[in-house]
């Protein structure tokens, strides 16, 4: 498939929406907002997204559907990277190939990830990408209402 980043539109946040509100998908993520499925909430994250200073976000998209999204956020000295691929497109390295696009669109260093301990497959992901694993750590993950283990990684440059 080939896989391409481009400026998110409108039209796509009704597909992120039916993307983060599958249950299976917000369980693998585990660190989802609060309430995701309320569209008000979804709607103002999105605004908050798309209009923050130094926010780069990108719709993904597969042999030209909409699939997911990527990003990256935070503070100068604490910079995250975010991505969401719909399920029925996982384990095919759709989140490996965007993810090589957003680093290369964004090329500052550091960059930070992190990830529930338990999803083998964004942690996969990840240290395809060059991530490297410097952290464990216990968060409240909304999407599964515990505190679970968490993955801390980061891109250094170079």
């Amino acid at each position: 498939m080939d896989v391409s980043l481009r400026p998110v539109h409108d039209s796509d946040l009704p597909v992120f929406y039916r993307q983060m509100s599958d249950p299976a998908s917000r369980h693998m993520a585990a660190f989802t907002p609060e309430d995701p499925v309320e569209w008000g909430r979804f709607d103002a994250h999105w605004t908050r997204m798309r209009t923050s200073p130094g926010t780069v976000v990108r719709t993904v998209l597969a042999d030209g559907d909409v699939v997911g999204n990527a990003g990256v956020y935070g503070e100068p000295d604490e910079r995250h990277v975010t991505y969401w691929i719909d399920r029925a497109y996982w384990g095919r390295g759709l989140a490996t190939a965007a993810l090589r696009e957003l680093l290369a669109l964004v090329p500052e260093r550091p960059l930070h990830a992190r990830a529930a301990a338990d999803n083998a497959g964004s942690l996969r992901v990840l240290e395809k990408c060059g991530f490297r694993v410097t952290a464990t750590d216990r968060g409240y993950a909304a999407a599964r209402g515990a505190e679970i283990g968490e993955v801390v990684l980061v891109l250094d440059g170079g």
